[in-house]
């Protein structure tokens, strides 16, 4: 089990990754050539949500089956074993509330310009907390 939800939370992640890549580009092209929000800028930011939240399911689901989670008075001594309990899930969760919050928020918003301003700088600072994330565990990035 736990390495099926392994291997499933890490193809997720190249999902992840590419649907918010896709929906940052677009929302700077939005706003560069003055572009409506159409059609498509809402389905990225949609499917990003959808994988996004897959990608929590099945990380909070290999979260209680993973041997590096450990809920002792030694894991945060150990730097791999706090990175997995602690480090990883906080900065993540924080991840989803942003992704989430850019979709809910922008699709309140009015002004084409706001809506691209949203979802590029909210989806940017996911995107460099997700790098920032991953670079503490030492792991490579792709």
């Amino acid at each position: 089990m736990y390495q099926g939800l392994l291997h499933t939370h890490v193809l997720l992640r190249y999902f992840v990754l590419i649907m918010i890549v896709v929906v940052i580009v677009m929302a700077a092209i939005g706003i560069i050539n003055k572009k409506p929000y159409g059609n498509f800028d809402n389905k990225a930011s949609l499917y990003l949500l959808i994988f996004t939240h897959l990608q929590l399911v099945v990380g909070l689901l290999l979260y209680f089956v993973s041997p590096l989670v450990q809920f002792t008075s030694e894991a945060m001594k150990n730097k791999e074993v706090r990175y997995w309990t602690a480090e990883h899930i906080v900065g993540m969760f924080v991840v989803i509330a942003l992704i989430t919050v850019a979709r809910i928020t922008t699709k309140k918003l009015s002004l084409d310009a706001a809506k691209h301003m949203r979802m590029l700088v909210l989806n940017s600072v996911a995107l460099i907390l997700i790098i920032s994330v991953i670079y503490l565990s030492g792991r490579p990035i792709l």
